[in-house]
């Protein structure tokens, strides 16, 4: 719970930052990059994690890499702040994070559709304008099947969760049985 409070705080730093300079999209194309190469290369990670290592070690390193990367002035010095104050085992977060309200500053909304059963083109279309006319957003709609549904839907934006499937009302009407 802490982490996420600490990527949040970064990733809306990183975002003010790249809205003053024009650079929303460019600055989480780079924070994506940077991400991208910790995720795949385990020993950089656990070394510029580590406080095995001495700072100036690490930085050496960062800089190196960052210069292999081309990244812009802004997110490499965003990550070297990051190094510096212990918080780069966070970068996966804060690349989140930053692609959360980059979203939001764009008017997008990305809701998860889960179905039962495949929804047809249609469908999908419908249930995309039912979204963007409830959320005044653009939508982005990812759909997924799991037939542990039973039927209906769950739609997920960001940390709510709207639930009309079978499963969830045959529990409910479980429970008050069980009840009373």
């Amino acid at each position: 719970m802490i982490s996420n409070a600490i990527a949040r705080r970064y990733a809306k730093a990183l975002v003010q930052l790249g809205a003053e300079e024009g650079a929303v999209d460019r600055f989480g194309v780079e924070l994506g990059q940077f991400t991208a190469l910790l995720d795949g290369n385990a020993d950089l990670a656990s070394v510029l994690k580590s406080p095995a290592y001495r700072i100036e070690a690490k930085r050496e390193i960062l800089r190196d890499v960052l210069a292999k990367l081309n990244l812009s002035g802004t997110v490499s010095n965003f990550l070297q702040v990051l190094l510096d104050r212990g918080r780069i085992g966070f970068t996966p977060q804060i690349a989140h994070s930053y692609a959360v309200f980059a979203d939001g500053l764009s008017g997008i909304v990305r809701p998860v559709l889960t179905s039962a059963f495949p929804l047809d083109d249609a469908q999908v279309e419908g249930m995309k304008s039912a979204l963007a006319k409830a959320t005044g957003k653009r939508v982005e709609l990812s759909a997924q099947v799991d037939s542990a549904l039973i039927g209906g839907v769950v739609t997920k934006i960001g940390d709510k969760v709207f639930d009309g499937s079978v499963r969830t009302q045959l529990n409910r009407i479980q429970d008050i049985l069980q009840k009373g």
